[in-house]
């Protein structure tokens, strides 16, 4: 699985008008399953993510986690993020999941987000999402399973 992560203030999901999920201090995490991946890279990806220490101590060093500040996250499913540009002008997607395993990987991502206890909402996998943030830092990190 891939993610990026951007640290943030506040983000929120709309689709169609509607606020379908917000976070406030915390992560807006961009999530993209890709072929071959399978619920153990989920697992792996979120226990990664709720432990990575990228928020602020009291003297204002990266050393704190989404857990440690006991953060939220809005997970927002983003298959662009297979993008393959090396040939052309038209980005490739073929290394993302099929459409139903990508829809389930999410789930399960943000499930394994929960299940850590990081408050977790999603957007809606496979919708015309408009996302909104205001990133902390700017602290912006590309992950892998």
């Amino acid at each position: 699985m891939r993610a990026l992560l951007q640290r943030v203030s506040e983000a929120s999901v709309t689709v169609d008008g509607e606020t379908i999920g917000q976070c406030g201090t915390g992560l807006l995490i961009l999530v993209c399953a890709m072929h071959g991946d399978t619920e153990a890279e989920a697992e792996r990806l979120a226990a990664k993510i709720a432990k990575l220490r990228i928020f602020p101590d009291e003297a204002g060093k990266m050393n704190r986690s989404l857990s440690d500040i006991s953060g939220s996250a809005l997970v927002i499913s983003q298959f662009t993020l297979a993008a393959d540009t090396s040939r052309g002008n038209r980005p490739g997607f073929s290394t993302a999941a099929e459409p139903e395993t990508g829809r389930r990987l999410y789930a399960y991502f943000a499930q394994q987000m929960s299940a850590l206890g990081i408050a977790t909402e999603t957007g809606r996998f496979g919708a015309d999402m408009k996302v909104s943030l205001i990133n902390d830092g700017p602290v912006t990190i590309w992950m892998e399973s």
